[in-house]
């Protein structure tokens, strides 16, 4: 029998002791399986609950679907489903564990505001907050003392703590001086309005979510509201339902502490309001409260009665923005905050038009006071 012999060293090298392949082999083994397995998705998580993954899967080196997707151990509920029609805004919203979203743009932080906020007693777990604050140095300041108080809730007792926490930067511009007399006068009426508009709009379509019932509009300014709010307005059960902004001072001829109307935006059309607008140009508006423009239309602000009861209700055509609860649905339905004249109306009084053209009525609740900062 002949015996062939290669010339090739190596191959007659394995020939001779051929546990020389083991090691490499084995090594290349070893390397396959790892790279198999950190590809693939893991079928559990940390506390031994399944979880899914739909990053791409590899069976190595020659395999056909290397780089196929695949979805490994998806619970069954991966998808959401939420039926609208069984989200309900009751009068009885707390027991019926109706969630709230608290919307507020702030251009400042003050702490009387957060410290009233945190006094509200709706259960918090159904509340989630909303802030949106413009991008200047002021902001800044504003967005540190709102992360740090923020913070500090979240971290503590689970009574106190919020469902969620929305903070926006504003993308659109806003007014150089917030400073009380810059921001009120009169010329700059329309411009700020108008970006405040766009604020208000960035931040109740980014924040309202599928399981929003109410969505509560509450200024920055406002220190001082009765801890029920919520349940107090949710009671009458009204598409939008603001309350009557009142501020708190010092009356310098009596020295004794009193009371003033501070927000006019809350007002029912007059005969002589309409006669304004029907003589404006397309792009004028209507601001409420200034003596240049008198439309004598009845302000909610004068109809208040300290020994009236504080849920007696008054329709209204116009709303501000200090304390307004909105079913969700309003805003779902497209009711929004107009940045551009609309039937010469911008902003929250703007949004109250929208509404009403929507089919939604308008309360007000005279006798029911929440209080403005008084700088």
């Amino acid at each position: 029998m002949a015996i062939l012999y290669s010339k090739n060293p190596y191959v007659r090298y394995i020939r001779r002791k051929p546990w020389a392949l083991i090691g490499p082999l084995a090594f290349l083994l070893v390397l396959y399986l790892l790279l198999s397995s950190s590809s693939s998705p893991s079928s559990s998580g940390t506390n031994g609950s399944k979880k899914y993954s739909y990053s791409k899967k590899s069976r190595g080196w020659f395999a056909k679907n290397r780089d196929s997707v695949v979805l490994k151990n998806l619970p069954k509920n991966h998808i959401s489903h939420y039926d609208l029609n069984e989200l309900t805004t009751s009068s009885d919203a707390l027991a019926k564990r109706e969630e709230v979203l608290i919307l507020t743009p702030m251009s400042k932080f003050l702490p009387q505001y957060w410290e009233n906020l945190n006094k509200i007693n709706y259960d918090h777990s159904l509340i989630s907050l909303g802030f949106i604050i413009p991008r200047n140095e002021d902001g800044d300041a504003t967005l540190k003392k709102l992360e740090a108080a923020v913070k500090k809730v979240q971290s503590s007792d689970a009574k106190t703590k919020f469902k969620k926490v929305t903070i926006l930067r504003q993308d659109s511009n806003s007014l150089e001086s917030q400073a009380e007399k810059d921001r009120h006068a009169l010329k700059v009426q329309k411009e700020r309005r108008s970006m405040m508009a766009l604020a208000r709009n960035s931040l109740v379509f980014t924040t309202i979510a599928p399981s929003t019932s109410w969505v509560l509009w509450l200024d920055a300014d406002i220190v001082e509201t009765p801890p029920t709010l919520i349940q107090d307005l949710a009671l009458h059960s009204k598409p939008i339902l603001s309350c009557n902004v009142y501020q708190r001072y010092v009356d310098e001829s009596t020295g004794q502490d009193s009371i003033r109307p501070y927000d006019f935006n809350n007002w029912v059309e007059s005969e002589e309001g309409l006669k304004i607008a029907a003589g404006l140009s397309e792009d004028d508006i209507i601001v409420e409260g200034y003596a240049e423009m008198a439309t004598y239309r009845p302000l909610m602000a004068h109809f208040y009665d300290a020994n009236g009861d504080k849920n007696t209700e008054m329709a209204l055509d116009g709303v501000g923005g200090g304390a307004v609860l909105v079913k969700a649905d309003v805003h779902r339905d497209g009711a929004m905050f107009p940045s551009f004249p609309f039937y010469h109306l911008i902003e929250t009084e703007g949004f109250a038009k929208m509404a009403k053209r929507l089919g939604y009525e308008v309360f007000g609740l005279p006798n029911y006071l929440v209080y403005h900062y008084n700088e």
